[in-house]
């Protein structure tokens, strides 16, 4: 099975060790850089030579946003999946994700099991998702 190359947006040090650490142990994934403000990631994402599979963002950020994130990368056109990762996933946030762009959002406080299932299926070759109500 392939790795997903992922590019981590997450502005706290353990979290973003601590998610490295589970997703590279548990999936098929190898992260191959991290951002903790809006600017350094997108740098990175609109870079034409960097490609990542997967993008996984958080919305506060040490400076700017993840939506800010989103809307780049986004804009760039290039074929990635998108994902949020925040402990602000509210209803109203997360359809703002959506309309940005993104895949599919995630809460950091209880859903890192549903994020883990996703990027398994991803390098599985699939979407992620197993049916249109995972998207909600």
């Amino acid at each position: 099975m392939p790795q997903l190359k992922t590019y981590i947006v997450e502005d706290s040090p353990v979290i973003r060790e601590s998610l490295i650490a589970t997703l590279e142990e548990l999936v098929p994934v190898k992260v191959i850089g991290t951002a903790e403000d809006e600017s350094t990631a997108v740098q990175w994402l609109t870079e034409p030579q960097n490609h990542a599979d997967l993008v996984i963002v958080d919305i506060f950020l040490k400076a700017g946003s993840g939506l800010g994130v989103l809307r780049s990368a986004h804009a760039t056109q290039t074929r990635r999946n998108l994902v949020v990762l925040s402990n602000y996933a509210t209803a109203d946030m997360r359809r703002k994700c959506l309309e940005l762009g993104a895949d599919r959002v995630f809460d950091k406080s209880n859903e890192i099991d549903a994020l883990i299932t996703y990027c398994g299926r991803l390098a599985e070759g699939g979407t992620g998702d197993t049916d249109a109500a995972a998207l909600a």
